[in-house]
């Protein structure tokens, strides 16, 4: 039978050569893919296991082979990812040394041309969308989760894969890949090293190119495939895991490891770490929709936070029975910095599906700490290096945390600018355009309403006379401006170049009133009947009327026609506080020289209204050369001072009608005797100063009515019962007398205190059936406003504001209740005109008792002074209350036409009145020293500068 055998033989021979040509085939598809593995292994940022053995490499090899040859070359072509189809092109030849002769030529050729094809996909750098998998029964998963401390959360041996065995399962499991229409998947891992060398964010790979790429996975497309039916549960925020959540998932860990000593393949165990800072929490948003018959879908609907190359996966909320891809959970790192003893959140994720179809095996895993794990025990998150995530979490932290967003910051300040836009800081600042210049006061230099004046026979063009619309434009500097000259040395000498106005020194230099020495003004201390000195002046007055008891008896002095104010300036001297008031006429500038020189004063006249103060508040009053015709029209003008004259208070007057025998003066001098007389006042002495040569009288009001009874004529009238002396705003002068109040428990029937207990004690007229300012019975109000103020002041205004109090002189409270703040000053070298507004509780009796004083004043109008007057404005709760009246941008700048440069401006209010004082400060280009809010309350300190706007207003105002 040699031909038999021959025959035999050669069929062997071309079966060898066959078995040869295959080997050959394959060896190159090998080498083919070993190469790009390599190309792959260079360019890829994963780090692959090297510790595999040959026979771990060629059963793997071999097994992936088999699985590849079972994909529907449709789904290969159209859903494998361009990095899923390299590591398919390395994995997917089989090792010639294990190949069976069973296997076919047509099933090799198959072979070649889908690893050819992935090869081109793979330098292509296509991305294909993962496939379906399918859990393999013998092979365990692992994954690792970190939280910020770097503690492992849930970890997973990964069965090693049984070489010997490899081939036969494979060959064994594709019928039912076949059948299924699904693949299987045995555990190839990846990690991802941050630049110390720690496992950044290592995960398992799927075979047969079904699983994601990792450039997919960074742009948040990781998606899940079961065969049976998942569940997923994600409705808790999360930033980090708590140590029970590590335990929990260490337990499960272990249940899923089999024997305990098995190793993953490589022989090394690897994790899915997570970066330092817990980046395991998710910055995008992601939604998944899991399908059960074997191909995936995904709806994706992402916020991304942060554009970085690794950028991570979003916490999906699932339902089994409803694919919800429109809800996204949102889980921000730092969101557990605004819930302070909260729970770190946590994510359970129920996944419920086939092992193995056949079995109908079902398991139920809980995931604590962050990440989404696959049903097949596979990550769906790509984490970040440790660069990346430590922006992110960064970034994270910047959104919810102490630091706010650029966003946010510039959506407040756009808001701010709007609402300042409507209110002031849009308000193009510029100069008045008024004749008198630097020296503008609206109120009396309204010009426009001065010459509507039907007459001025009373001097009613000296009055107040306000624009309807107050002013919103800003004076300029005298030229030459500089800081003003400190208190004590202010009263003697100024800056000319301040006020630079020099006729008043040619008109009264030779009575001593004020001197031009080179760049100074000077101030002798004299006046028209005191040449040789105010001092010697008081302490003669005091001499002719010892009851009068400068600084004890006597603490509040109304000074008219006060000149340059030396009295009231020296009357310092002797604790005596002295209200000083002149009309703005032909002595130019004679208040604002009072005013710079550091002493109080007004610009106010005694025309056709009352002044505004209330009434029986002065414990003296003087008029020296006052030139006010007291006599006239029923001694209208001295009844004034009747009733702002204290009972028992002393008038003194000092003019030539007392000493000169001219026929004028005689004249006057009988008209004021018999007006005196019928006011039941009691001249109490009438002398003559050697010194200065001029005479002086002083009248006493009497304290009692009983002179008021005895008289034969009721002339002048007693004013009628509903006559209130305390009104004073706008309220024309009446030629009548107030009875003396006899109650011993009323304002008038009794002394004040001496000084300075006078200061801190309550009013004796105060009691505890009334209700007080703030609620509480009135002493008590009274005494625990002045211990509120006696802290702010001593712990806040002198020792934290940083003000340099030496330097502080004028100083005006724009809104007093009792006078606290001014009382609580008292230390401080400076004087404070208090101000009660018209619509606040008439508390200014209550100042004038303890032995301050101040004023009545609207401030929608202008205030009766000189530009550049105050060192200091206080406003407790006053712009709140003025804004519901009237516009907030004129106040704030006749604030500013009041306040010297460099002057500070002390607001206490609610944080939005606050707020909008601020913006328009700053846009003063005031310096902004202090800014506090709690609790919608808050205080603000700001300090005026030298800045002016170029710009002036385009028409002449008809307001000067």
């Amino acid at each position: 039978m040699p031909v038999g055998k021959s025959s035999t033989m050669d069929f062997r021979r071309s079966s060898s050569s066959s078995s040869s040509s295959q080997c050959s085939t394959a060896t190159l598809v090998v080498f083919v893919a070993l190469c790009l593995v390599g190309v792959w292994m260079m360019t890829s940022s994963t780090v692959v296991p090297v510790g595999m053995s040959a026979t771990e490499i060629n059963s793997e090899m071999k097994q992936q082979a088999s699985e590849t040859y079972s994909a529907p070359l449709e789904e290969s072509s159209t859903e494998v990812s361009g990095e899923a189809t390299r590591r398919d092109a390395d994995t997917s030849v089989s090792d010639p040394t294990t190949e069976t002769k069973s296997e076919s030529s047509e099933e090799q050729k198959l072979l070649d041309k889908t690893a050819e094809n992935m090869a081109e996909k793979a330098q292509e750098g296509e991305l294909g969308k993962d496939g379906e998998d399918k859990k393999d029964g013998d092979s365990t998963k692992a994954q690792a989760y970190s939280d910020e401390n770097g503690n492992t959360e849930g970890e997973e041996m990964i069965k090693e894969v049984d070489p010997e065995n490899a081939q036969d399962k494979s060959t064994e499991e594709n019928p039912r890949e076949s059948a299924n229409g699904a693949q299987e998947n045995t555990g190839d891992q990846q990690t991802y090293s941050d630049e110390n060398g720690n496992s950044e964010g290592g995960e398992v790979i799927k075979e047969g190119g079904q699983e994601n790429s990792l450039d997919k996975s960074r742009e948040g497309s990781s998606q899940e495939t079961t065969n049976g039916e998942q569940e997923k549960k994600a409705d808790q925020k999360f930033d980090e895991t708590t140590e029970s959540e590590q335990d929990k998932s260490s337990e499960q860990s272990s249940d899923e490891t089999t024997d305990g000593d098995a190793k993953p393949e490589g022989g090394e165990m690897i994790k899915e770490g997570v970066p330092e800072y817990g980046q395991d929490k998710s910055s995008t948003e992601e939604t998944y929709r899991v399908t059960t018959d074997g191909e995936q879908e995904k709806k994706a609907e992402q916020k991304v936070n942060e554009t970085t190359d690794g950028e991570q996966n979003k916490i999906s909320e699932q339902n089994s029975d409803e694919a919800k891809g429109d809800e996204q959970q949102k889980s921000d790192s730092n969101n557990t910095s605004e819930q302070d003893g909260k729970d770190q959140g946590q994510i359970e994720e129920k996944g419920e599906q086939n092992q193995d179809k056949e079995a109908g095996v079902k398991s139920d895993e809980t995931i604590t700490g962050t990440g989404n794990k696959t049903e097949d025990g596979v990550s769906g998150e790509v984490f970040p290096d440790g660069a990346q995530s430590e922006l992110l979490n960064e970034t994270a932290r910047t959104q919810n945390g102490a630091w706010s967003t650029q966003a946010a910051e510039s959506k407040k300040e756009k808001e701010v600018q709007a609402t300042s836009k409507d209110d002031a800081t849009g308000h193009n600042w510029k100069l008045c355009n008024v004749s008198t210049g630097p020296d503008y006061i609206p109120c009396l230099d309204n010009e426009d309403a001065i010459k509507k004046l039907k007459t001025t026979k009373h001097y009613e063009h000296r009055e107040r006379h306000c624009p309807d619309e107050a002013p919103t434009c800003l004076l300029p500097l005298p030229e030459g401006y500089k800081q003003p000259i400190e208190w004590p040395n202010s009263r003697n000498k100024i800056w000319y170049h301040n006020v630079p106005h020099t006729e008043l020194a040619t008109i009264k230099g030779h009575q001593n009133w004020v001197k031009v020495s080179g760049e100074y003004l000077t101030f002798p201390g004299g006046g028209t009947q005191f040449k040789h000195g105010a001092l010697h002046y008081i302490d003669f007055i005091q001499e002719s009327v010892p009851d009068i008891a400068w600084g004890q008896k006597s603490r509040v002095v109304l000074d008219v026609g006060c000149g340059v104010a030396s009295f009231g300036g020296y009357l310092f001297d002797r604790d005596v506080l002295t209200m000083s008031f002149a009309p703005k006429d032909e002595h130019e500038a004679q208040v604002q020289f009072a005013l710079e020189r550091g002493i109080p004063a007004i610009s106010a006249v005694m025309g056709t209204k009352r002044l505004p103060f209330p009434g029986i508040v002065f414990d003296v009053i003087h008029c020296a050369r006052c030139r006010v015709p007291w006599h006239i029209e029923g001694g209208m003008l001295l009844l004034e001072l009747n009733r702002l004259l204290r009972p028992g208070g002393y008038f003194v007057w000092s003019a030539t009608p007392v000493y000169q025998k001219l026929e004028e003066d005689v004249e006057i001098w009988n008209a004021m005797a018999e007006l005196t007389e019928s006011m039941c006042w009691e001249m109490v002495n009438k002398t003559k100063d050697k010194i200065n040569k001029v005479g002086i009288v002083t009248y006493r009001k009497p304290s009692n009515n009983e002179c008021y009874a005895k008289r034969s004529e009721s002339s002048p009238p007693l004013c009628q019962g509903s006559d209130d002396p305390n009104a004073a705003w706008n309220v024309p002068l009446q030629a009548c007398m107030h009875e003396v109040q006899m109650d011993s428990a009323v304002r008038g029937s009794q002394w004040p205190q001496p000084w300075p207990q006078r200061l801190e004690n309550p009013p004796y007229w105060l009691n505890s059936s009334q209700i007080g300012v703030y609620g509480k019975p009135a002493p008590e109000d009274f005494e625990a406003d002045f211990q509120h103020w006696k802290r702010v002041v001593s712990n806040s205004y002198v020792k934290a504001l940083g003000i340099d109090w030496s330097g502080v002189r004028n100083v005006m409270d724009m809104r007093a209740v009792y006078g606290g703040f001014a009382a609580a000053l008292q230390e401080v070298n400076a004087w404070v005109m208090n101000i009660v507004t018209i619509d606040s509780p008439d508390t200014l009796p209550v100042i004038y008792e303890r032995g301050l004083f101040g004023m009545y004043h609207d401030w929608c109008e202008s205030f009766s002074t000189y530009p550049r007057s105050y060192d200091l404005l206080h406003a407790d709760h006053l712009f709140s209350r003025t804004k519901k009246r009237c516009k907030l941008l004129p106040v704030i700048a006749e604030v500013d036409r009041i306040l010297r440069p460099q002057g500070k401006l002390i607001v206490r209010d609610d944080a939005e009145t606050l707020e909008e004082v601020e913006s328009m400060a700053k846009s003063l280009n005031w310096e902004v020293r202090m800014s506090y809010s709690k609790e919608n309350e808050g205080s603000l300190c700001v300090q005026k500068t030298l800045w002016r706007p170029k710009e002036v207003e385009s028409t002449v105002s008809s307001l000067s």
